[in-house]
């Protein structure tokens, strides 16, 4: 059996399934016309958030009998249409956690301590001091929306360093909750009330530019936005508006509504924004993580474990 791997994999999962007796097919990141081609005869692809696994793509993959994502989200494959035709789907979705968490956690510091602009301005030769006046986090209120894996992760980190936690989450974990000194409050009453908001929820039609102008204009303007999670969920023209007309302080994003981020964009252009190219679950241990657990799990579906 042939198994397609679409995008860069650890070499310990490489490892795994060519020990189970597979063959394994590398294209990293083909275009869909190259995608369809390379389906035709394998059993299993593994992807991570590219490329795409379309219906056309499912179609043209007679063999096919699952589809592995080497991380979390799966926006970028067409589970319903899949399940569909009995094609079994995988993750990994506590492989990333602590990896986008301490991510979040450190565009939190360097948006508040001003690191990435000041750095900017050193290397333009200009000594910046007072124009990289910050705040301290110890006694900050930090607001979680979206207390799963990796809120939990972010809260976590953000209870060891003095900070007090609002959460938001449609399923309140109080047990979880209770363990990072955090308390659940509704939406807009953790927007009004704290100094960092950041975003750990999926991306879903009830969260699809769940933060707009009208819940941007609730922030402090003293407050700063994290989002780690899906760009989609920040409604990015609001968000510009808001980071220049000073309704809020700064915000650090990893991911966008479009991605990669184009090179003239609004976001590029302000000094009060960070920004990292989706980079959340790049770490050596993530990627080993995530890559070892969907290769184990394709070959128990293969083996028909």
């Amino acid at each position: 059996m042939k198994v397609l791997v679409a995008a860069p994999l650890h070499e310990k999962a490489i490892e795994i399934l060519k020990n189970a007796g597979l063959e394994v097919v590398y294209e990293e990141y083909p275009d869909q016309e190259k995608l369809k081609e390379l389906v035709k005869d394998v059993s299993a692809i593994i992807v991570r958030s590219k490329p795409k696994v379309t219906k056309e793509i499912i179609d043209a993959a007679s063999s096919l009998k699952v589809i592995a994502r080497a991380g979390v989200g799966l926006d970028n494959i067409d589970v319903e249409y899949a399940k569909s035709k009995g094609i079994e789907i995988v993750n990994a979705p506590a492989a990333s956690s602590r990896s986008v968490a301490e991510l979040a956690i450190a565009l939190i510091f360097n948006v508040a301590r001003k690191v990435a602009f000041a750095d900017r301005k050193m290397r333009e030769g200009i000594w910046a001091k007072k124009q990289c006046m910050g705040f301290e986090l110890e006694g900050k209120t930090l607001g979680v929306v979206g207390f799963g894996r990796i809120g939990y992760q972010v809260a976590k980190i953000a209870n060891a360093i003095g900070m007090k936690l609002l959460l938001y989450d449609p399923y309140p974990n109080e047990e979880r909750a209770k363990e990072v000194g955090g308390r659940f409050v509704e939406l807009e009453e953790l927007l009004r009330n704290s100094d960092v908001v950041t975003i750990h929820v999926p991306l879903l039609e009830s969260t699809y530019h769940l933060i707009n102008e009208e819940k941007l204009k609730l922030m402090k303007p003293t407050a700063i936005l994290i989002n780690t999670s899906r760009g989609p969920i920040v409604d990015t023209n609001a968000l510009v508006k808001a980071l220049q007309e000073g309704w809020i302080a700064g915000a650090g994003l990893d991911v966008f509504e479009e991605e990669p981020l184009p090179k003239d964009h609004p976001l590029t252009k302000l000094d009060n924004v960070v920004l990292t190219p989706h980079i959340g679950a790049s770490t050596v241990e993530a990627q080993e993580r995530a890559g070892i657990e969907v290769a184990e799990k394709v070959v128990k579906i293969l083996k028909g474990e």
